[in-house]
């Protein structure tokens, strides 16, 4: 079943005396890269957040938050004398050894400096903590669900492109065993062009080596196994992004080797034609979990 990288879900724990609202949203990446906003109450919770998000994500550019609402508690906090004495100091004195004016109102410059205001977080306890981790379960529920659904839009676009190329693949059958005579038909009136004598034994010798390295049934071959093992990978498989993008490069260069060997007008379209359907799959592989 596939997966998407791409995810969204969110979680509200109504609690006696408080809201907690977690938020998770994730775009694609080569690894798991988590950006965490997380309220001053729950730090110290911070690594276990991110072990439970880990072990449920996998992988992707995730922006988690989780914040809470006090609605009418008001939240104590008072002014960091010892700060704001410093940093008063520190202005004059500065002023002072740069020989210029120090601000008209120091103090208003100094209250709008970091740590001067400190807000005194409560203490966690568990039952608020075993409500937070609730609402993050539940956000990384929502979050799952959304990347199922994503991914089965994914899966449905995965399968017309694999199909589109299958039926291009049976089309190059109608033209191979004409392109061959056509070529052979060409070398032959080529040679009865030239006038000049020749060993007609050699000439044959040289014609069935220079066809059997135009031949395309093995990279035929190949090609159709590669479209079905993409199909079995996504059908059978989870987290399987990293794998179907290696069978689609697989897919590609026997795509390439096709359009190489072709020597055929038509054959070389649908070759394009190909490559085409494969540039949508590559896009699209790159949100697969």
């Amino acid at each position: 079943m596939i997966l998407s990288m791409t995810g969204f879900g969110k979680a509200v724990k109504e609690l006696p005396d408080k809201k907690i609202s977690v938020e998770i949203k994730s775009l694609n990446s080569k690894q798991l890269d988590v950006n965490a906003r997380i309220s001053a109450t729950y730090k110290d919770k911070e690594m276990e957040i991110r072990t439970l998000l880990a072990q449920k994500i996998e992988r992707g550019k995730v922006d988690v938050s989780v914040g809470v609402d006090h609605g009418n508690e008001a939240v104590s906090s008072k002014l960091n004398v010892d700060a704001i004495e410093k940093h008063y100091k520190d202005i004059l004195q500065v002023a002072k050894h740069l020989e210029v004016e120090p601000p008209k109102d120091v103090l208003s410059v100094v209250l709008k400096l970091p740590e001067v205001i400190q807000t005194e977080s409560a203490t966690l306890d568990e039952q608020e903590w075993e409500g937070a981790k609730s609402a993050i379960e539940e956000a990384l529920k929502a979050f799952q669900d959304f990347r199922k659904q994503e991914g089965k839009m994914l899966e449905g676009i995965f399968k017309e492109k694999i199909e589109a190329i299958a039926n291009f693949l049976k089309e190059v059958d109608k033209y191979d065993v004409d392109r061959i005579e056509k070529i052979k038909a060409k070398m032959v009136d080529g040679m009865k062009k030239l006038d000049v004598p020749y060993d007609k034994n050699r000439f044959e010798q040289e014609m069935i080596f220079y066809i059997e390295r135009l031949d395309i049934n093995e990279e035929k071959a190949r090609l159709n196994n590669h479209l079905n093992y993409f199909l079995e990978t996504m059908r059978n498989e989870s987290s399987q992004g990293r794998k179907l993008g290696f069978i689609t490069q697989e897919i590609g260069r026997e795509i390439n080797t096709l359009g190489s060997k072709s020597n055929h007008a038509e054959m070389q379209q649908i070759v394009v034609r190909m490559k085409d359907e494969l540039e949508q799959i590559k896009e699209q592989i790159l949100n697969v979990l």
